[in-house]
């Protein structure tokens, strides 16, 4: 069986007076790609918060075996890396700025970039394709090249388990593809990835998926599993159709009736 790399159990969230999380357990596999899926106010930006430290609630979560919440706050941001949904910077940071702040968990106080930070940084951007603006400042950048950016910081950690809520956003097709790739590379590395993501046919590509409705969990299996097509097929309340298209799934939309 494969490890784990994070576990919840009884997991409870709230926003306001409003509970948004009402009892999840899932185990997520380590050195796979596990895509969580559902209808709007269903819990999954609510999870993945969650499952980075970033909300209150009740239940344990363990990251790589260890407790989130005794976890020291330096060795979780060494071990865990978080991409928003429309994280905001300043716009008068340079790229190469922005990129660099995903290697704060390993300087000292004030302390300037290692080689090593450098190096990591480079690769980043690169991967990225964002490379060529390192000079830029984000305000000279469209949405897209922004959300590229702000994935060359989380890749810059190099962090064993990557959460990326809606990574997609603002990205054209092709830069799609280009994250795809980039996700199965880094799984291929070792590192765990999990993603919310909107876009259901891109979701199917993941090895894992975690099906969210009415917060909580209703199915978590492969995404090739027909037992996982018939359950997201369920949660969008038969408005989508999961079919095959050569060696993938994708998920169509069903129009309503008149």
């Amino acid at each position: 069986m494969a490890s784990v790399a994070i576990c919840a159990r009884g997991i409870r969230a709230s926003l306001g007076q409003t509970e948004v999380l009402r009892g999840m357990d899932m185990a997520l596999p380590a050195a796979r790609w596990t895509s969580i899926v559902g209808p709007n106010g269903a819990g999954k930006s609510t999870l993945l918060k969650v499952l980075a430290g970033l909300l209150p609630h009740q239940g344990e979560v363990t990251l790589l075996g260890q407790s989130l919440a005794t976890l020291p706050r330096r060795r979780r941001a060494q071990q865990l890396a978080w991409l928003g949904q429309s994280e905001i910077s300043g716009d008068d940071l340079t790229v190469w700025d922005v990129a660099m702040l995903g290697r704060l968990p390993y300087q000292a106080w004030l302390g300037a970039p290692s080689a090593a930070d450098q190096a990591a940084v480079e690769q980043a951007l690169k991967a990225t394709q964002a490379w060529d603006w390192r000079a830029r400042t984000l305000g000279q950048l469209s949405g897209g090249e922004r959300q590229r950016v702000l994935l060359a910081r989380a890749l810059a950690v190099q962090a064993r388990v990557l959460l990326m809520d809606e990574p997609l956003a603002n990205l054209d097709p092709p830069h799609q593809a280009d994250w795809l790739g980039l996700v199965r590379t880094l799984v291929k590395q070792g590192c765990t990835v999990v993603s919310v993501l909107h876009e259901i046919s891109m979701a199917l590509q993941a090895d894992e998926m975690l099906v969210v409705a009415d917060g909580r969990v209703t199915h978590q299996g492969a995404c090739a599993d027909a037992a996982t097509h018939r359950s997201l097929e369920r949660v969008f309340e038969g408005r989508i159709a999961i079919h095959a298209i050569g060696a993938q799934w994708v998920a169509l939309p069903i129009a309503s009736a008149p």
